[in-house]
C-alpha cells in the first residue's frame, strides 16, 4: 500500500546518510526503487555497497559534511575505528575511562574536502531532504541547525546519535539535541541507548597479564554497559506541518514514515489533518484503511502471544 501511494502521488523520498560507513539504514529498504539516496563520509573504508533494496539513485559522496558555510577542507581524525572517525579530535582523556578507548585512536590526522548540506543539495539539484540520518561523531545538532531554513523546516524525519558521554571535543550531547529538536517541531518516536564497560584500559591490560586474557571475556559478558551515546529517531508533528502550511506531499510522506517505523497511533494524525486542509479523497481513504488494518493485525498478533503464553503457563502449573 506504500509503495502505490508514493506512485499514485508521484512522489520520490530523498534520504540522506551523512556518515555512510557501515550499513545503510535497513528501515529505508522497502521503498528504495522509489526513492534517492546520498551517502557522505570522508572514510569510506567501510561503506557497503547495497546488495538489497536497490535504489532509484544512488551516490555516495567522499567528503566531510562540515556546517561552516565556505569551507573546503575540513581537518578529519582518521581512528582505529573507521565509525568513530570525526572532523573533532577525540577526547582521549575522558575515554581512557570505558573500554573502547582503543578504537578512537588516531592514526592519521588528514585535510579532507568538505561540504555544506546547502551546497550539496544545490549542486544535486535536489529542492527537499525528506529523511535525514546523521551520524557525524560528535556534530549532529551542529549539521542540522545549519541547514537552511527552506530544507530544515521541511525535513520530516531525523535520525541523530548524539553523544552521553565526552567522546569528543566540543562535541554536541544529547541533552543539547534533544531539547532543540523538541522545541522545533519534532517528537522522539524512538530511542536506542547503547552502553560500554567503565573500565579504563590500562587496567584491563594489567588484568589481561595476570589472568592470561580470561578476564576481558568476563568483563564483556558480565559487566553491566554505562549509558554512552544513543541512536534517537524524530518525526515531525503535525502542528509544525500546520505552521508551515505544508502541502499534500508533506502529509502523505509524513504518514508514510510513521508506517515504516511502526509508529500506527500517531500515523492517523497525518491522514486526520490531511482530510481537513484538503478533504478526503481515494488517497486518504486508502491510507486510513492501511492504518487501521495494521492497527488490528497488530492487537491480533499480541493478543495470541499472549494467549500462547498464558496457556503454556497454565501447563506448566498443572492447572
Amino acid at each position: 500500500m506504500i509503495d502505490q501511494i508514493l506512485e499514485k502521488n508521484a512522489i520520490t523520498p530523498v534520504f540522506i546518510d551523512v556518515g555512510a560507513s557501515g550499513k545503510k539504514p535497513e528501515i529505508w529498504a522497502n521503498i528504495a526503487g522509489r526513492s534517492v539516496y546520498i551517502g557522505f563520509d570522508p572514510d569510506i573504508r567501510d561503506i557497503k555497497k547495497t546488495k538489497e533494496g536497490k535504489f532509484l539513485r544512488e551516490i555516495i559522496i567522499n567528503k566531510a559534511v562540515t556546517s561552516e558555510e565556505g569551507r573546503d577542507t575540513v581537518k578529519f581524525y582518521l581512528t582505529r575505528s573507521p565509525h568513530c572517525s570525526s572532523t573533532l579530535r577525540p577526547a582521549l582523556d575522558s575515554l581512557s575511562e570505558f573500554s573502547f578507548a582503543e578504537l578512537f585512536e588516531i592514526e592519521k590526522e588528514v585535510e579532507v574536502e568538505a561540504i555544506t548540506l546547502n551546497r550539496a543539495v544545490k549542486d544535486l539539484e535536489l529542492s527537499v531532504i525528506d529523511w535525514l540520518k546523521i551520524d557525524s561523531q560528535g556534530i549532529d545538532l551542529s549539521i542540522f541547525r545549519s541547514l537552511g531554513e527552506g530544507l530544515r523546516s521541511k525535513l520530516l524525519a531525523l535520525d541523530v546519535e548524539p553523544g552521553i558521554i565526552n567522546a569528543y571535543e566540543n562535541e554536541d550531547f544529547f541533552v543539547d539535541t534533544h531539547k532543540y529538536l523538541v522545541n522545533n517541531g519534532f517528537w522522539i518516536s524512538r530511542m536506542d541507548v547503547k552502553g560500554i564497560d567503565k573500565i579504563r584500559t590500562v587496567k584491563l591490560r594489567e588484568l589481561a597479564k595476570t589472568h592470561y586474557g580470561s578476564i576481558g571475556n568476563a568483563i564483556n559478558n558480565n559487566i553491566r554497559k554505562s549509558p554512552a551515546w544513543c541512536e534517537a529517531r524524530y518525526l515531525r508533528t503535525t502542528e509544525h506541518l500546520k505552521k508551515n502550511n505544508a502541502g499534500k506531499r508533506d502529509f502523505v510522506l509524513l504518514w508514510v514514515f510513521a508506517m515504516m517505523d511502526k509508529q500506527f497511533g500517531f500515523a492517523l494524525e497525518p491522514i486526520m489533518e490531511y482530510e481537513k486542509i484538503f478533504g478526503e479523497d481515494s488517497c486518504s481513504k486508502s491510507m486510513k484503511r492501511e492504518t487501521i488494518l495494521m492497527i488490528k493485525r497488530t492487537g491480533a498478533f499480541f493478543r495470541k502471544i499472549l494467549s500462547k503464553a498464558g496457556n503454556y503457563l497454565l501447563r506448566k502449573s498443572g492447572t
